[in-house]
């Protein structure tokens, strides 16, 4: 369906591909207007529509493409041989930091496609986010080791004590994934520590 589209030379196709990301992290597919997206990657619009069919056929190509890079650029690099749930943990915020620091604009449209989106798009973008949430979750969140738990304790609602309050803590902090990986280095590197003090003390309460 793409194939005229991939078939570009890639610095051409990046340009666009840039420049559609930007417009729809900024305003979600609803507000969006292609008109930018072709001033901003110096095409006309005609050839825009050569590539795609609409606005929304462009939308969904982007949609997929991101989810494809997050897959390579972060599930990818996640090591499920570390099978302690606070390494674990701890690496994940050190790539998703590491993937919002190398493509910001995609967080951004992460966020807008679900605070911004449209009815036109929202089945097929619901599925679509909701196949990364269960996916993601179960391969980010299970395979531990649960030797070192205390006897006695469930592990399946220790873990999910651990995952809320370390994210509660975060909020605690003021933050939310947007603002907490748009912080700079020493900012972040300040969060991490204060949430390396609470793992501690949550390791106390359920290893041994």
């Amino acid at each position: 369906m793409f194939s005229k589209f991939l078939s570009l030379e890639p610095k051409k196709r990046d340009i666009i591909i840039n420049a559609a990301i930007k417009e729809f992290a900024q305003k979600g597919y609803k507000d969006a207007s292609t008109n930018e997206i072709v001033k901003e990657a110096g095409i006309s619009k005609g050839l825009l529509f050569h590539y795609f069919k609409n606005k929304k056929s462009l939308f969904l190509f982007i949609y997929d493409y991101a989810l494809e890079l997050l897959n390579n650029e972060f599930y990818a690099k996640v090591s499920f041989d570390e099978k302690d749930i606070f390494q674990r943990y701890r690496q994940i915020l050190l790539l998703e930091y590491e993937l919002f620091k190398k493509y910001p604009q995609m967080y951004s449209f992460f966020v807008a496609t679900v605070s911004k989106d449209s009815s036109e798009v929202n089945d097929e973008i619901g599925n679509r986010y909701q196949e990364l949430v269960e996916s993601g979750s179960k391969l980010l969140f299970e395979g531990f080791d649960v030797s070192n738990y205390k006897d006695g304790i469930d592990v399946k609602k220790s873990i999910n004590i651990i995952i809320w309050s370390l994210e509660g803590l975060i909020n605690k902090l003021g933050y939310h994934r947007t603002t907490l990986f748009s912080t700079n280095q020493s900012q972040f590197d300040e969060i991490l520590a204060e949430v390396d003090v609470y793992m501690e003390l949550l390791k106390k309460c359920f290893y041994k």
